[in-house]
């Protein structure tokens, strides 16, 4: 019969009646998620459970979920002991669905993880939902990701990070934040004592002076708990970049840094190289979709090869590397016994750079799972293809067959995991 509620459940077309069934078949469905971790639908974690209910599930067709039926849910899920993760990405939550998740936010004592990623929450929204923040002293993990909540929800979720000690994860990227929402977080991040992974991707900056970066510099030379930082497309530069590299010496607790998709070049690689000869923290930099070209590779390699140990996933996609600076990046691999993860697509392959990756994962010293190549031979030359690996492949999707959590596609979350629901 649990069985059979789930596959139901999967396979409804109409999700607004889909509320009433839930009422009714309740504890057939926390029977069948401790039976099954397998479902798209219902994960169990221990004795949790994470109910997703993802508008863009090619594999189930569903209706997307509206205001009027989150208003619904949430009166079936205030109460519930069971309930600890809710994934609503991709439907269509505007400002009137978000003042029901405030609602719920400030009914609910049991939720850990809330993903509202791309959804159509506006600052309206954000001001309701942080505000519901103030007083919730459970929630670790928030996901806004796409929804546009602009510079003033920004400053509504720094407001309420002054009130709140208790959140451990926030998402931001592609939610049009700008300099002052930046500046902001970066400040309130100075002493807070919860924060331990924030994503402020793709901001709306409209300046030249790069002040976030220089503010989040200022903040990390004093955060002494922040684990895991995302600047991708804060059109960041050398200056920048210095800027950080200043910040990191007197930091002790960073272990993920992303820099992807900046403007960064080999002069900024070298201020990057200078800091991991010291560094005993970094364990993931991600320098994807830059401009580091070979001699940002060799600094790089200099500092893996004879002095950095800690390091463990080094990512250079698409930074106009040729087969010299991969060489120097392969061979620092051999010397290296710490370094176990790096991604190289999209650079400029020859010969060489082909041999030398083979011969690392002929050897074992570079898993085949390590690495987004693969090598084969036509004719006694040998070639690379891509493959699915990466820091964090799924971030904006999932797979239609597979593992959506694989760690193979997401060795960030297997290498420096900062809450359960990541």
């Amino acid at each position: 019969m649990a069985q059979k509620a789930v596959s139901t459940v999967l396979g409804s077309n109409r999700l607004p009646n889909l509320p009433l069934f839930w009422q009714e078949n309740w504890s057939e469905l926390i029977l069948a998620a401790s039976r099954s971790s397998t479902s798209p639908f219902i994960n169990r974690v221990a004795k949790k459970i994470t109910i997703k209910i993802a508008g863009n599930n090619r594999l189930v067709p569903v209706q997307k979920v509206t205001d009027a039926d989150f208003q619904i849910l949430a009166t079936l899920f205030t109460n519930n002991i069971f309930l600890t993760g809710l994934d609503l990405r991709y439907n269509l939550l505007t400002d009137a669905g978000a003042v029901h998740v405030a609602a719920f936010l400030q009914d609910n004592h049991t939720l850990l993880y809330l993903n509202l990623m791309f959804n159509d929450i506006g600052t309206i929204g954000a001001e309701f939902i942080a505000k519901a923040l103030h007083r919730n002293e459970t929630l670790l993990h928030l996901r806004m990701t796409g929804n546009k909540i602009e510079n003033k929800g920004g400053m509504y979720f720094a407001a309420m990070l002054q009130v709140n000690t208790t959140i451990q994860k926030l998402d931001f990227a592609d939610c049009d934040l700008r300099t002052q929402s930046l500046i902001a977080l970066a400040t309130v991040l100075n002493q807070h004592e919860s924060i331990r992974a924030i994503n402020l991707n793709r901001p709306i900056l409209y300046s030249e002076e790069e002040e976030p970066t220089v503010h989040l510099a200022l903040m990390l030379k004093v955060n002494s708990v922040l684990v895991e930082l995302h600047l991708c497309k804060h059109e960041m530069k050398n200056f920048g970049v210095e800027r950080l590299c200043d910040a990191l010496y007197e930091n002790t607790t960073l272990r993920y840094l992303d820099l992807s998709c900046n403007k960064i070049t080999r002069d900024g690689v070298q201020f990057l190289g200078r800091l991991l000869k010291i560094n005993s923290t970094l364990e993931i930099l991600d320098l994807n979709f830059n401009r580091i070209e070979d001699d940002g590779a060799f600094y790089l390699s200099e500092a893996l090869t004879s002095y950095n140990r800690t390091l463990q996933a080094l990512a250079v996609t698409h930074n106009n590397i040729t087969g010299q600076g991969l060489v120097a990046l392969s061979e620092s691999m051999k010397i290296n016994p710490v370094l176990s993860y790096i991604y190289i697509w999209g650079n400029k392959f020859d010969n060489d750079t082909c041999v030398a990756f083979a011969d690392l994962i002929k050897s074992g010293r570079l898993a085949p799972t390590g690495t987004d190549v693969e090598p084969y031979e036509v004719d006694g030359t040998t070639y690379f293809a891509e493959v699915s690996h990466g820091l964090k492949q799924y971030y904006y999707w999932t797979p239609s067959y597979g593992d959506p959590e694989s760690k193979h596609a997401n060795a960030s979350l297997a290498l420096s995991p900062v809450t359960e629901n990541l």
